[in-house]
C-alpha cells in the first residue's frame, strides 16, 4: 500500500519554473543539461517520495542522466515528468524505464522546434524592432529586445509546464482507465530508442581521410564502410564506450581518451 502523496501542485509548479532557470548550470558535455534537470526536480522529488527513501533516491538518480533541450521548451517535459513521477509516488503503474523513455522521445523534437522558434523567429523580430530605435539612441529599443525576447521565452515556459503537467495527469488517468498503459510504455520505449539512434547518427561523425595505396591500387575505406551501412563506425564507437561504462570506467577518462585518440590519428592522417 502506497503513502499517500501530498505535494501543492501550484507551488511545485512554480518552484519547477524558478529551479529550471538554472538549466544550463552545470552544462557539460558528458550530461549536457541533465544535472540541471535533476537539480529542477529535486526539491519536488523530495517532496513526492518523502515516504520512500529508496524512491526518492531512484527517482533522483533517474533524473540526473543525459539531457539535452531548448530551455524553453524543455517545461512541457518538466510538466510532463512530474505528473507521471506523482502517479508512480501513488502506486499506478507507470515504470522509471516508461519516465526516462518519454523524456527521451521528446527532448530531440522539442530542441528542434524551440530552437527553429526562438534563435530563427522570435530573436530576428526582436532584434529588427530593438536596432531601429537603438540606432537612433533610444534606450526603448535594448527594453524591447529584453521583453520581447526574454519576456515571450519565460511565457512560453511557464505556459507548456503548466500544459504538460495537465495532460501528464489527464492523459494518464485516461490510460490507466483504458488498460493502455503498457502499450505507452512501450511505444514510448520504441521511440526513445528511435531518438538516440538519430542522436548517434547526427553527433557523432567518424571520417576516414587515409586512402592506402596498394601497388596503385587506392583502397577508399570511408566509402567502402559506408556502402556496407553508414554511420557503422560511429554506432560501433558508440556501443565500445557504452559497454565500456557499463565495465566500470569513468566517463572522464572516455572522454580523455577519446581526445587523445582523435589528436593521435589526425596527426597520422587517418581521421
Amino acid at each position: 500500500m502506497k503513502a499517500e502523496v501530498h505535494v501543492n501542485d501550484n507551488k511545485e509548479l512554480k518552484t519547477l519554473f524558478w529551479r529550471s532557470g538554472f538549466i544550463f548550470g552545470s552544462f557539460n558535455m558528458v550530461k549536457m543539461m541533465g544535472q540541471g534537470f535533476g537539480f529542477t526536480m529535486n526539491t519536488t522529488l523530495d517532496k513526492i517520495y518523502a515516504q520512500d527513501e529508496e524512491a526518492r533516491l531512484q527517482a533522483q538518480t533517474r533524473h540526473n542522466g543525459f539531457f539535452n533541450c531548448h530551455a524553453a521548451m524543455l517545461g512541457l517535459i518538466v510538466g510532463i515528468v512530474f505528473a507521471m513521477e506523482k502517479e508512480k509516488s501513488a502506486g499506478k503503474e507507470v515504470t522509471g524505464d516508461a519516465i526516462t523513455n518519454i523524456k527521451v522521445a521528446l527532448m530531440g523534437p522539442l530542441a528542434g522546434i524551440g530552437d527553429s522558434l526562438f534563435f530563427n523567429t522570435i530573436r530576428i523580430i526582436a532584434a529588427g524592432i530593438a536596432i531601429g530605435l537603438a540606432s537612433q539612441g533610444n534606450i526603448l529599443g535594448m527594453i524591447f529586445f529584453i521583453l520581447i525576447y526574454g519576456g515571450s521565452f519565460l511565457v512560453v515556459k511557464w505556459v507548456l509546464l503548466k500544459l504538460g503537467y495537465s495532460m501528464g495527469t489527464t492523459f494518464l488517468d485516461k490510460a490507466f482507465e483504458s488498460g493502455v498503459i503498457q502499450i505507452i510504455s512501450k511505444a514510448a520505449s520504441i521511440l526513445g530508442l528511435v531518438m538516440v539512434g538519430s542522436m548517434v547518427a547526427t553527433m557523432v561523425n567518424i571520417n576516414i581521410v587515409a586512402v592506402p595505396n596498394f601497388g596503385g591500387a587506392q583502397l577508399q575505406i570511408q566509402e567502402m564502410l559506408d556502402t556496407i551501412m553508414p554511420g557503422l563506425l560511429s554506432i560501433g564507437l558508440v556501443f565500445g564506450m557504452v559497454t565500456l561504462i557499463k565495465k566500470g570506467v569513468k566517463v572522464t577518462w572516455l572522454v580523455i581518451l577519446l581526445i587523445t585518440m582523435c589528436i593521435i590519428l589526425a596527426f597520422f592522417g587517418i581521421l
